[in-house]
């Protein structure tokens, strides 16, 4: 049986942009392996976060598990006797705001030694702490606090953070000038649903720990490959004994940075590596989980595109439920 190449553009859908004529990133981009391999284009309703369009796109159903578990997993943390997991994302707390920051290739690394020269007031909780992506982090810890927070990556109106976790919250943004690390998806672990069985031999290569937990939940391999270029020779080799989610998590990143020359320029990048590595691949799905607008930075969960390079039972241009997606294009595996 031949494996199955599923490539996720993330946040790849986008906002008309003034500056490319009121087109959109993925129709200005030149990607001509994409064009020449692909037989099918359909379409289905993207969801407002990755974990919540891939765990309905493998299983059917929306996450059991809060978006800090599913990291937590991801990055090998534990969750044993109802330990709570807490998604960090680095924010400036001003004008009684939540102001979330995506730009912190140069604050990234004293965020980080700050919260670690502070970590200790949580030691009785039994922190551990993982930081990945330019600054965000997982937190877990014995806790039974699971607060209800606003999440990136709109501005929101601040609330306060309950303790014991909010006096660090605070020390962090007095000593940083108001930039700290605010928790939001947080909560603990419990039982997910099922893969579909015409995926469950699935191999998860990504530098995010989103897609990485939400293979990992439910019980399928997963790497943890920072650089883009590495993962696709990593993809080839797996490819030969899995199914392969190869995660692309730079085009929803640049989106956020407001950057859509960016973000054309890694789509392009994208499909030139696609060629090397897989010109003779027979099964590959693209697909796009949501739109990230790369004018306000926010998601947006618009009807996105799938395109498969083989013949699937579904019309050119349909839509399909996204609960239906793996079953409709997997058809006859």
């Amino acid at each position: 049986m031949m494996n199955t190449l599923f490539v996720l553009l993330d946040g790849a859908e986008d906002h008309d942009i003034p500056e490319f004529g009121g087109k959109r990133p993925l129709d200005v981009a030149e990607m001509p392996f994409m064009d020449s391999v692909v037989k099918k284009k359909g379409y289905t309703t993207g969801r407002g976060y990755t974990h919540l369009f891939l765990n309905e796109f493998f299983t059917g159903y929306p996450p059991e598990l809060p978006r800090a578990v599913i990291e937590a997993l991801g990055l090998d943390m534990s969750l044993t006797n109802g330990r709570t997991a807490y998604r960090l994302s680095p924010a400036y707390l001003r004008n009684n705001m939540v102001d979330w920051s995506y730009n912190m290739e140069k604050l990234h690394e004293p965020l980080t030694k700050c919260v670690m020269n502070n970590l200790g007031m949580l030691n009785e909780y039994g922190p551990e702490i993982n930081f990945f992506l330019n600054g965000r982090a997982i937190l877990t810890m014995d806790c039974d606090v699971v607060p209800d927070l606003p999440s990136p990556p709109m501005p929101a109106p601040y609330k306060e953070v309950p303790e014991p976790l909010g006096s660090l919250v605070k020390k962090v943004a007095e000593e940083m000038d108001g930039l700290t690390l605010y928790p939001w998806g947080c909560g603990r672990f419990s039982e997910q649903k099922k893969i579909y069985d015409c995926v469950k031999d699935l191999m998860t290569i990504s530098d995010s720990p989103t897609a990485l937990g939400i293979s990992a939940s439910l019980g399928q391999g997963y790497k943890l490959i920072r650089d883009l270029d590495d993962r696709f020779p990593e993809a080839v080799k797996d490819l030969e004994r899995y199914n392969v989610l190869l995660h692309m998590d730079e085009v929803d990143e640049y989106s956020h940075q407001k950057d859509p020359k960016k973000k054309v320029r890694v789509l392009e990048h994208i499909d030139r590596l696609m060629e090397r590595y897989f010109s003779d691949t027979g099964r590959i799905v693209y697909f796009v989980d949501h739109g990230t607008s790369s004018i306000t930075g926010e998601h947006l969960p618009v009807r996105v595109p799938f395109w498969t390079s083989f013949d699937a039972p579904f019309g050119d241009g349909d839509d399909v439920p996204l609960k239906d997606l793996i079953p409709t294009v997997m058809d006859g595996m």
